[in-house]
């Protein structure tokens, strides 16, 4: 089952999801308008959104709330985008100059913040209190992984556990609730929910790490971002916490010296380190690793086409090169 076959099982629930958002985003301020329509515009694999849908199909869901929430997670996910491209000083997303660098930082942040506020009075107009609940303790969990993350800027010393409590943070939650919202929406049966939520969970994982290997493992035009761009922000990532553990003497050093002062100026020795120590794949074999156990957590849920879906999309997700 291909991505588009995937996407074929709800493209009327994917199409409801995309008109919901705009209905939801129009302003009379034109600045929010102009961010809004480049930034949604900029394609992007909205995997979250489909995640939830499915999530909700499979188990047999009635109704249109799964589509507000769809809505939500996508919101939240670009508010996030918006606001790391700017603590980051990325200048490349999805192959096209970053918001921030043709409106600004203050415009780039403070649209952000709309779009999280936004967001909560969508999850509050559901009146589901379990679901406001978790949203807003997610919303808190992801700004620490953001905080965390920034505070660990330059770090040579980042741990693996420490890594992967950032990229659950930052990253895995927000396909953890994608999953367990539309379950809670769905069914009362406990196993059910936790099976869904844990699914996202490893799921989240699993991408992160592959956007880490092709960090250092694609060029700029196949990866949408700059080869190398989270060396030079000095956030210690996989690849480059491995190649350290495989390293000694100058190459060891090297690699220090670049993340202790966010420089790509020694790049290509770095990706020659990165390559001879293995540390790409086993970045994809973490990955495989997650993507796997995301599809185990699915064996409690009724074998439909949704079902099957969701677990050829943890296929895709580290089988993707971009």
């Amino acid at each position: 089952m291909s991505l588009d076959a995937i996407r074929n099982l709800v493209k009327e629930d994917l199409l409801a999801t995309d008109q919901f958002i705009i209905s939801q985003l129009e302003s009379h301020i034109p600045l929010i308008r102009q961010i809004l329509e480049y930034v949604l515009s900029a394609g992007g694999k909205r995997i979250r959104p489909l995640m939830l849908l499915l999530s909700a199909r499979a188990l047999n869901h009635r109704g249109q709330k799964h589509i507000d929430l769809a809505a939500v997670i996508e919101l939240i996910h670009t508010a996030t985008l918006l606001h790391d491209d700017v603590v980051d000083g990325s200048t490349l997303r999805r192959g096209l100059q970053t918001a921030h660098t043709i409106w600004g930082s203050e415009a780039s942040v403070l649209v952000g913040d709309y779009l999280y506020s936004r967001a909560f009075q969508l999850v509050v107009e559901l009146k589901h209190q379990p679901i406001l609940d978790i949203f807003a303790k997610a919303t808190h969990f992801i700004a620490e992984g953001e905080i965390l993350q920034l505070v660990n800027c330059k770090n040579a010393d980042t741990t693996e556990a420490l890594y992967f409590d950032i990229i659950h943070r930052k990253t895995a939650k927000l396909f953890e609730v994608a999953t367990e919202l539309p379950a809670l929406l769905s069914t009362d049966a406990e196993n059910e929910i936790a099976a869904l939520r844990d699914y996202g969970l490893q799921m989240g994982l699993a991408y992160q790490l592959i956007d880490d290997a092709i960090d250092y493992s694609q060029s700029a035009d196949i990866a949408g971002k700059n080869v190398g761009q989270d060396i030079a922000e000095g956030k210690m990532t996989l690849p480059l916490i491995h190649a350290m553990q495989k390293s000694t003497g100058s190459n060891l050093a090297l690699i220090r010296d670049a993340i202790s002062h966010g420089s790509d100026k020694n790049l290509a020795s770095i990706l020659g380190i990165i390559e001879s120590t293995g540390a790409i794949k086993y970045t994809a074999d973490a990955a495989k690793s997650h993507a796997q156990k995301a599809k185990h957590a699915l064996s409690c849920i009724a074998e439909t086409p949704y079902r099957k879906a969701l677990e050829k999309l943890s296929h895709f997700v580290v089988e993707r090169s971009y």
